[in-house]
């Protein structure tokens, strides 16, 4: 177990090098000046090239990906270039709205598709066609359809749920499952098929095998031989699945977080990328990436207890 505990870690220190050298390097070569954004249109060249220079913008790209690697080094993710606002404040002050989405999409996916696929693996037929035929919708229609779609009837014509907007937990519990229960059904329609089909196969797998028929001669209560066997052995590729789904879901609270206007960083990336806020996208994708780096240690931790040959 230590072992793949330290082995993931060491494995996220270049990931985490690659992936934000490879952002900033990409931000660095899309068109748009911040110095413009922030100053506007009919400034003297003056103005702009001396904005430019407070900003560090005329160093070549190395030298300020190095700069922001220092400053990253000293637990700092530096200042928003458009109101030298602390980036980490800045994230941290959406980070929960985000995670909020994510978690609870997470959830539902993964309790709805994995009851719907262990109940399409045991009754074949009409259930495990609705199966496939909800993850090829899922594939097929965009999310920004969906929402808007969801948004017309629950929202407009219905008037059940807010069309956007976010409420804390802490304001109100009831509405802020409220605000979020669109933006989740948006995100999770995919992933429940995902989820559903996976289980699904994997069920079916095990279940043909040896030792489950000798389990069931031996007369196994079919409930114990369901959950205490049979889901344990198809964990795994379930597991990955779910963990894939997770990480896919932090690129969709982009969309979801700007059509249901949710503050969360989903909305930040893309406010930040239409201004070249760099210091705020870096930000974005390091808290995200980190996200994706836990993410994948639980993973490993859920695989070691699912098959004990994979424990030190």
């Amino acid at each position: 177990m230590l072992r793949i505990l330290g082995h993931r870690l060491l494995l996220s220190i270049p990931l985490l090098i690659f992936v934000t050298a490879l952002t900033f390097f990409l931000v660095s070569l899309t068109p748009g000046d911040p110095a413009v954004v922030i100053l506007g249109q009919n400034r003297a060249p003056e103005e702009y090239q001396r904005l430019r220079e407070q900003l560090g913008l005329l160093q070549p790209v190395p030298v300020q990906y190095a700069q922001w690697v220092s400053t990253l080094a000293h637990g700092s993710l530096g200042t928003s270039i458009f109101n030298n606002e602390s980036v980490i404040a800045k994230l941290n002050a959406r980070l929960g709205v985000t995670l909020s989405l994510v978690l609870l999409t997470a959830l539902v996916s993964s309790v709805i598709g994995v009851t719907l696929g262990i109940a399409s693996a045991l009754k074949r037929g009409a259930l495990a066609r609705s199966v496939d035929v909800l993850s090829l919708l899922g594939i097929v229609l965009p999310n920004f359809w969906v929402a808007l779609v969801l948004v017309a009837i629950f929202a407009v014509r219905l008037h059940w749920l807010p069309a956007i907007g976010y409420v804390t937990p802490g304001t109100s519990l009831g509405g802020w499952l409220r605000s979020l229960v669109l933006p989740v059904a948006v995100l999770a329609g995919p992933a429940i098929g995902l989820i559903a089909q996976q289980t699904r196969n994997a069920m079916l797998d095990v279940l043909e095998r040896p030792f489950i028929r000798t389990l069931r001669a031996g007369g196994v209560r079919p409930a114990s031989l369901i959950y205490r066997h049979a889901l344990r052995n198809a964990g795994v590729p379930v597991l990955t699945v779910i963990g894939l789904v997770f990480i896919a879901l932090l690129g969709g609270t982009i969309i979801a977080e700007n059509v249901f206007a949710l503050p969360g960083l989903g909305g930040l990336a893309v406010e930040a990328t239409g201004r070249h806020d760099l210091p705020v996208i870096q930000g974005i994708v390091l808290y995200f990436t980190v996200i994706v780096v836990v993410v994948n240690l639980l993973i490993d931790l859920l695989y070691a207890w699912l098959n004990p040959r994979i424990r030190v």
